[in-house]
């Protein structure tokens, strides 16, 4: 058996916190000082974990390798397998045109440039982010806001600003199923008090979205819409992450968002003039004016509407307990590992939801989705594999930093920085949600952030008597105000529109933002670690 320990160099927790933080210092380092690709700068972290693991912590080769491994494993199983699987569901409708069709049904809803960026940007790109993630929505809003007229940086801006408040329960809730797996939480509890805080965020994002496309005009304007959709998000994420499915927050919350915008009378008068004149600067696409058929718009919400039936079908408790029953317990090989005080730790033993997990629901939505539009078995296969090769650098960089973030918790190096971090007592409330903002910005991943310093907030809440879901939680929410100005979405977004080697320039223009939407999650966050706003945590 091997006991974790807490100081190991020289019988100094500052100098074991020192060297068990050098894994991350290099990962952060190389992602964001010499630009180095991501899935690169993974594995070089992973090198670093395990021979920190072996040479400092002492962790016996095979136990530190047979880690690494699970948590390879479990960056698969069920993480990618949810992404890929939501992203094929994604590329067929594009393989069908009927993804065209959803785009013309959006841009005929109404003609006020300040509505179809909350329409675009904020609902459908919260819908994007809930199926596929890592990037998807950005770059599909800002072609579509381009489409529609918008000025390229403009449309990349406010796809970048809105992507924040769906990014913790993105791809079908990976983000929070791999804080609660790497922290030893319950999935429930975790999510829960995640959806106590992004709703927040929900509430101010629209109103910003149509302040940065039409000034204060736009506020003055269409603040009553963007309001009544910022509210019916937030609502709708917190029930559905408090009472339904993490997995169904971010799909839920925007398609009530899009009905409570489309339902207010304000949102459907035509723009005036001046309003158009001034904030469509470029040249909308005239596939716009096509008309579909009724029966084709159908089709084209379809595999959205499969998904909700189908996981709203799977959390009924008799449905829940039977897809369980599927579920493979294993203990893991080569690892036999228990903390400080002797007790086994959770990582020992691995458990494997074949049936009951996201992706496979989502596989079988894709199949069903294959059959209502029409799409070949071959073909159907044919963009499976593409969507893998696709994701290829993402599958590696996923792969590798979970891999890294089960070799530090098992072998003790989370828990040493944890130990150490918590020094800090009640100022760790304040400085939980940056460490989630500075690991998505670096990483641009909010599963990435979890998985690095998920297990650390536990470790340091526990340590300084603040709640360990409140700062996971804080992890998460944190991390999604650093998505907008992290290099992979930059890029992302100015590819997307032709602003290549324009990505200073949108950070310029989104920064203040992030910052300024940080410093109110950093004053929820202490709020929430005190009696002030307490009573909001279950």
């Amino acid at each position: 058996m091997y006991v974790q320990e807490l100081e190991p160099v020289a019988g100094s927790l500052g100098l074991s916190a020192l060297v068990a933080a050098l894994p991350l210092v290099i990962v952060l380092v190389l992602l964001g000082g010499v630009r180095m690709k991501a899935h690169l700068a993974g594995l070089t972290g992973l090198l670093a974990a395990v021979l920190v693991a072996w040479l400092a912590y002492g962790m016996p080769l095979d136990q530190t390798a047979s880690s690494a491994v699970q948590g390879a494993v479990f960056g698969i199983f069920p993480i990618l397998w949810i992404v890929v699987n939501a992203l094929w569901v994604y590329r067929m409708t594009v393989r069908t045109r009927h993804f065209d069709i959803l785009r013309r049904s959006f841009g005929r809803l109404s003609d006020d440039p300040r509505i179809q960026a909350l329409v675009v940007a904020f609902c459908f790109g919260a819908l994007l982010e809930a199926l596929a993630g890592f990037g998807a929505p950005v770059a599909i809003c800002s072609v579509m806001l381009v489409a529609l007229g918008f000025d390229p940086v403009r449309a990349a801006v406010v796809s970048l600003v809105a992507n924040t408040a769906p990014v913790a329960f993105g791809a079908m809730g990976t983000p929070v199923v791999t804080l609660a797996q790497v922290t030893g939480l319950p999935l429930d509890d975790v999510a829960s008090v995640v959806g106590r805080q992004t709703p927040l965020l929900a509430l101010v994002v629209p109103l910003l979205l149509v302040a940065l496309v039409d000034g204060r005009r736009g506020l003055r304007e269409t603040w009553v819409p963007a309001l009544a959709c910022g509210v019916a998000f937030a609502v709708a994420q917190f029930v559905a992450a408090n009472y339904v499915s993490a997995q169904l927050a971010d799909i839920g919350a925007a398609l009530l968002g899009a009905g409570a915008l489309v339902a207010v009378p304000q949102a459907r008068r035509p723009a005036a003039e001046p309003v158009r004149a001034a904030v469509l600067t470029g040249v909308r696409s005239e596939e716009l004016d096509e008309r579909d058929p009724r029966r084709e718009i159908v089709r084209a919400y379809a595999p959205y509407a499969l998904i909700v039936a189908v996981f709203s079908v799977a959390q009924i408790p008799a449905v829940k307990d039977w897809l369980a029953q599927a579920t493979q317990t294993y203990d893991w090989p080569f690892l036999d590992v228990a903390d400080p005080e002797g007790n086994p730790v959770g990582g020992n033993v691995f458990s494997l939801p074949v049936v009951s997990t996201g992706g496979t629901l989502v596989l079988f939505v894709g199949l069903a989705t294959a059959v209502v539009l029409g799409v070949h078995a071959r073909v159907a296969v044919r963009e499976w594999l593409a969507t893998v090769h696709e994701l290829r650098f993402a599958i590696l960089t996923v792969t590798s930093v979970l891999a890294l973030a089960y070799v530090m918790n098992l072998s003790g190096q989370a828990a040493t920085i944890g130990h150490f971090v918590a020094a800090a007592g009640a100022g760790l409330a304040f400085l939980s949600p940056v460490l989630g903002w500075f690991g998505v910005a670096v990483s641009g991943s909010d599963t990435s952030a979890n998985a690095l310093f998920g297990a650390l907030q536990v470790t340091a809440a526990r340590e300084s008597g603040l709640s360990p879901e409140l700062l996971a939680a804080a992890n998460s929410s944190g991390g999604v105000l650093g998505k907008m100005i992290s290099p992979q979405n930059l890029t992302i977004a100015c590819a997307a529109v032709g602003l290549a080697g324009r990505e200073g320039d949108l950070l310029r223009k989104v920064l203040p933002w992030s910052l300024g939407l940080l410093l109110v999650m950093c004053l929820i966050v202490v709020g929430q670690s005190t009696p002030v706003l307490g009573w909001m945590l279950p």
